[in-house]
């Protein structure tokens, strides 16, 4: 029997407008928004909505704006009748999964979030840290070349394991230039610097945890209901205190996005739902296997057709 995942996408995926159509024809969409707002006592929804886009990229806006929407339209699919039997996020998007799956509630996950961002955008001065995407370049010459920068005082380490030949490394700004330099004179295709405001998923990051850390030991946590595959070892998020771990961990530690895929696939998914504004994950599933369904809801139009689909 083919089995269905629901994937949430990451920070960079946010965009003005995000859930505009959602938001503006059903009362139970909006509801999201409105708790959102509520529960960071900013208007979260008019930077989503109205921009400006400058506002909405800063990394404690996005995260929980990009939360917010995905879950709302995850909401909108299991009140349709299209539930789940696996779940999966990119970097942040993984805190959708803690939500649908039932380990988190909304709210605490918004809060969260919100604190997530701000803990990363502190921990390492702007302009300091830098990320590029490596194309055309398996994992264990690209990780020898971080290796040798790393150990020439320059840190820079694997950050996002995406697909086959697009790996995205992360460190500081001379780390990440001197190993896109590298990566290319052995063989890399390109080297495409990211505009991001911060060294994701490396050790520089390793702050950024810590006081998330303390902010995770207050929040309630419950068992999963849905399983949840993780970011850090691509196993299935099984109990409270591995998804606490996971929330500390996956902060500096890589995505191993194309090992979720195929530990989903190795479960029997067949059907990928990315719900969330762009179509960057459901992309990438398409690169990792082309034989599966790979959809993304973003707005009315696109949550009709998979629907329609998936139902009959």
């Amino acid at each position: 029997m083919s089995k269905i995942a629901f994937i949430f996408p990451g920070q960079g995926s946010q965009k003005v407008g995000m859930g505009a159509e959602f938001v503006a024809n059903d009362e139970a969409s909006k509801a999201f928004y409105d708790q959102a707002d509520q529960a960071l006592n900013i208007k979260l929804s008019t930077l989503m909505l109205e921009g400006p886009q400058e506002e909405l990229t800063l990394t404690y806006h996005a995260q929980p704006a990009l939360l917010t929407t995905g879950v709302m339209i995850a909401s909108k699919l299991m009140e349709a009748g299209i539930t789940p039997d696996y779940t999966a996020g990119h970097s942040l998007g993984e805190y959708g999964s803690f939500v649908i799956a039932g380990s988190l509630s909304f709210e605490e996950a918004v809060k969260i979030v919100h604190k997530r961002g701000l803990y990363m955008n502190e921990a390492v001065p702007a302009g300091q840290g830098a990320m590029a995407a490596i194309l055309g370049m398996d994992e264990e010459p690209l990780k020898e070349v971080c290796a040798e920068i790393t150990n020439n005082g320059d840190l820079v380490q694997l950050a996002n394991l995406n697909c086959p030949g697009q790996i995205v490394i992360s460190g500081t700004k001379a780390g990440v230039e001197k190993a896109s330099q590298l990566a290319k004179e052995k063989g890399a295709k390109r080297a495409i610097p990211l505009d991001v405001s911060g060294p994701f998923h490396s050790e520089l990051m390793k702050d950024a945890a810590i006081k998330l850390e303390k902010e995770i030991e207050q929040v309630e946590i419950s068992q999963p209901n849905i399983p949840i595959i993780s970011n850090v070892h691509a196993g299935i998020l099984e109990d409270v205190e591995s998804i606490k771990k996971e929330m500390v961990e996956q902060v500096y530690s890589p995505v191993q996005w194309e090992r979720d895929v195929r530990k989903m696939l190795e479960c029997g998914v067949t059907t990928f739902i990315e719900c969330g504004p762009g179509k960057v994950l459901s992309g990438l599933v398409k690169k990792i296997d082309r034989s599966v369904k790979s959809y993304c809801v973003y707005d009315i139009a696109t949550f009709e057709e998979v629907v329609k689909e998936l139902k009959g």
